[in-house]
């Protein structure tokens, strides 16, 4: 196996790196209380942190995204890392504070093609920051858009003309005088030409020795989120990923058949650099579901297909990278293909590690760890949805089985996270001899329905429990004797990138979690 440099998975830890997180409640934003009917619009579709992890972007499907910051950092006057450094003891949680919204994006209709186009948010990404402002860049289906948060002091007009029976209007002074006769700076008089307005704006003779110029004060600081640039009219398809590249400069946005390559500070152009479309539309056998730069190395970057396959690139090859690198998919096993073999392997997220030695993939049914240097297969695999094989059929008939769960990893590389049905999300250990595999629920007791279960299933599938009823039955038990619900589920969550802190979206509701 050639892993080149150090080794693929994290060195022995010890038996409390090894055991599982305790995980506890933080904070909630947008609690829905009991009865209360969500309304469309107010879905979280998209959750991104910053590289730093004091700040957090949550996207709608009302095309509005909502910042949050990070409070308990700033309470003692330094940064978290640095007061550790001092060895100041902090006992609070990660803390965050709503700081402003916007709206990103509006409903659109495409009159060629007649078709509405939603404002639904499907990604955001931050950039770098700049001069103390934040940018980052968020799509619909078919728009990107690139925004600047800064905050602005709010500027007002005081102290104006002493007299007050002046009238003053929008800060220029207006009708000073009765007299018919223009004058001149000195308070000299001279008649009006007859080409002049109408207005009388004069001052009298000698001038008036209680006027003086306005003073413009500053007040409260103000947040102003402007769009600085719009991405549109390059995809055909709907846009499924935008990733930055570890340059600061381009950044990738991918929809089903094609990636493009933009340069922030141009949007009225960018490059075709992946294309699937075959010359006939019959001939197509999978779609780009995920497309990621890699955190490091500028020039590489990995597509995730609908055959559940990842496929690294290189950008120096060929302006058009049509062919891969490397390409990652696990065998088939012989005797084992049923009608939802594709339709469960099909992978809807992949992100790498922080260091990009690896890459975690979310399919229907399972989590895997990639690394960069074996194509040979995954070197571990998480069982998420193992227990719902025998339901694929109720699945596929109320379309749950096309849901597109997230997955994320720690900032160390350690664990691995994603969501399920039931408002429920999993964290797994990936740390060598880790058999941490651990089963929450978004809510303010996350433990609740917290279960230990191996990453591989321990039962044959015969000995798994089936539900009778078929349908649009939407309700049954895992193999744990856990209720699940379909209609609840955790598609979208984010993982802090230096401390064990996640961000989970249950519906409307955003959950904050730490251990």
């Amino acid at each position: 196996m050639n892993v080149g440099g150090e080794g693929l998975l994290a060195p022995a830890r010890s038996a409390a790196d090894l055991s599982p997180l305790e995980w506890k409640f933080s904070q909630v934003f947008g609690e829905r209380t009991a009865g209360e009917e969500v309304q469309e619009v107010d879905i979280i579709s998209a959750i991104e942190f910053d590289r730093t992890g004091d700040h957090l972007a949550t996207g709608d499907r009302g095309g509005r995204v909502v910042l949050f910051e990070r409070t308990d950092t700033k309470d003692h006057g330094g940064h978290r890392r640095d007061l550790e450094r001092m060895d100041y003891s902090i006992s609070r949680h990660p803390e965050f504070r709503y700081k402003t919204e916007f709206q990103s994006h509006e409903p659109e209709f495409d009159y060629l093609k007649s078709l509405e186009i939603e404002e639904k948010i499907n990604k955001i990404r931050w950039c770098q920051t700049a001069n103390g402002a934040l940018f980052l860049l968020s799509t619909n289906d078919k728009t990107i858009k690139f925004w600047k948060i800064q905050e602005k002091k709010v500027k007002k007009v005081c102290e104006m003309n002493a007299d007050a029976s002046k009238s003053v209007e929008n800060g220029a002074v207006g009708s000073l005088s009765a007299s018919s006769k223009p004058s001149l700076a000195n308070g000299v008089c001279k008649e009006r030409p007859i080409s002049s307005p109408s207005n009388d704006n004069s001052i009298p003779s000698g001038g008036l020795p209680s006027l003086h110029l306005p003073v413009v004060t500053s007040h409260e600081m103000s947040l102003m989120a402007r769009c600085r640039r719009v991405y549109a009219h390059a995809h055909d398809y709907h846009i499924n990923s935008i990733s930055n590249n570890s340059d600061g400069e381009t950044f990738i946005s991918a929809d089903d058949l094609r990636i493009n390559l933009w340069n922030l500070e141009i949007s009225n152009q960018s490059f075709n650099i992946v294309d699937v479309k075959p010359t006939n539309m019959e001939d197509l056998t999978e779609v780009i579901t995920s497309a990621e730069f890699h955190p490091t190395h500028c020039n590489m970057l990995a597509y995730s297909s609908s055959r559940g396959s990842i496929r690294l690139i290189d950008l120096r090859q060929s302006a058009l990278c049509d062919t891969h690198s490397k390409l990652f998919e696990e065998r088939e096993v012989p005797g084992s293909r049923s009608f939802f073999t594709e339709i469960i392997a099909s992978i809807s997220d992949i992100k790498f590690a922080k260091n990009g030695r690896q890459v975690l993939s979310r399919d229907y049914m399972t989590l895997k760890l990639w690394d960069i240097n074996m194509d040979s297969g995954p070197v571990a695999t998480f069982q998420v949805h193992e227990y719902l094989r025998p339901k694929l059929c109720d699945l596929y008939e109320n379309d749950s089985i096309f849901d597109k769960f997230e997955c994320c990893l720690s900032g160390d590389g350690r664990r691995v996270a994603t969501g399920s049905y039931s408002n429920q999300f999993r964290v797994f250990g990936c740390s060598e001899g880790s058999t941490e595999a651990t089963t929450l629920e978004a809510s303010k007791n996350p433990m609740r329905r917290q279960v230990q279960t191996p990453s591989r299933p321990s039962r044959s599938l015969g000995n798994l429990p089936r539900v009778l009823r078929r349908g649009a039955d939407n309700s049954g038990a895992d193999a744990n004797g856990n209720s699940f619900d379909f209609t609840t589920k955790l598609l979208h969550l984010a993982w802090h990138p230096t401390e064990n802190s996640l961000a989970c979206a249950a519906s409307n509701s955003l959950y904050m979690y730490y251990a």
